[in-house]
């Protein structure tokens, strides 16, 4: 994915919001638009109910175009059968080449799907309860925990710090960080940065370097030169990456 693609990319992100943050949106703007210029947004649920107050205080600020749709059964949801119309009209328009789809929810795996097949980025933003078909589904996915503001936890007592669970570490990524280097590979032994990225988010999606406490790509391999060389290139001013899978 080159920068001069993304530049020309116009991304319509659509917002199921019975299954996303009112609070994250700024975040999830400035996602999509690392992936294009974001031209369509909208944002679908009942908006008679108490339940979608907290997006009515951010939506004019950042231009994100409600969209009503009732509930015609209790306990059902029919926000996804309304975002999908609206997706594949706006698929067929021609208008945008990219999509963002923000949910959790397993419904719009088969959108995303759809939107492939027809050779169109498509990216998703949700928690990381969201159901594995749905994330594969997607070019690339974002968990929404990875977008939220970083705070410190609050000091306790002694007493309180052995009652408290650590929470589970993620697993190292080396099994994955090696198996898209093979992917990446040029004959002389050595894979670009960007090759390498692009090949990680072909084997998972949801592959993200903020998951392991790295801003950046390049980073995270740096953690692990047990693992990988490294070698830089100045072009342009710009510092390119290539890493090389040590014996």
């Amino acid at each position: 994915m080159t920068e001069e693609t993304m530049n020309r990319r116009k991304i319509s992100i659509l917002i199921d919001g019975d299954n996303a943050q009112a609070s994250l949106l700024p975040q999830m703007l400035v996602e999509a638009s690392k992936y294009g210029q974001v031209t369509i947004r909208r944002i679908y649920g009942d908006w008679t109910t108490s339940s979608m107050n907290s997006w009515k205080k951010v939506l004019n600020n950042h231009a994100v175009q409600p969209v009503q749709q009732f509930r015609y059964t209790v306990g059902k949801n029919a926000t996804d059968s309304a975002m999908i119309i609206d997706a594949m009209d706006i698929l067929h328009s021609g208008d945008v080449n990219g999509f963002c789809l923000v949910s959790s929810d397993s419904d719009y795996t088969r959108l995303a799907t759809r939107i492939r097949e027809a050779g169109i980025f498509v990216m998703g933003i949700g928690e990381k309860k969201t159901p594995k078909p749905f994330v594969n589904a997607c070019d690339l996915f974002v968990f929404t925990e990875n977008l939220a503001p970083k705070t410190k936890p609050a000091s306790k007592s002694r007493s309180t710090r052995t009652k408290t669970k650590t929470p589970p570490k993620e697993p190292e990524p080396i099994p994955l960080l090696k198996q898209a280097f093979e992917i990446a590979v040029r004959e002389d032994g050595w894979a670009s940065m960007a090759m390498l990225g692009n090949a990680l988010y072909q084997i998972d999606p949801s592959f993200d370097p903020r998951t392991y406490g790295q801003g950046q790509l390049s980073r995270l391999i740096m953690q692990y030169k047990k693992y990988f060389e490294i070698r830089t290139q100045e072009n342009n001013g710009t510092t390119l990456f290539h890493i090389k899978l040590k014996e």
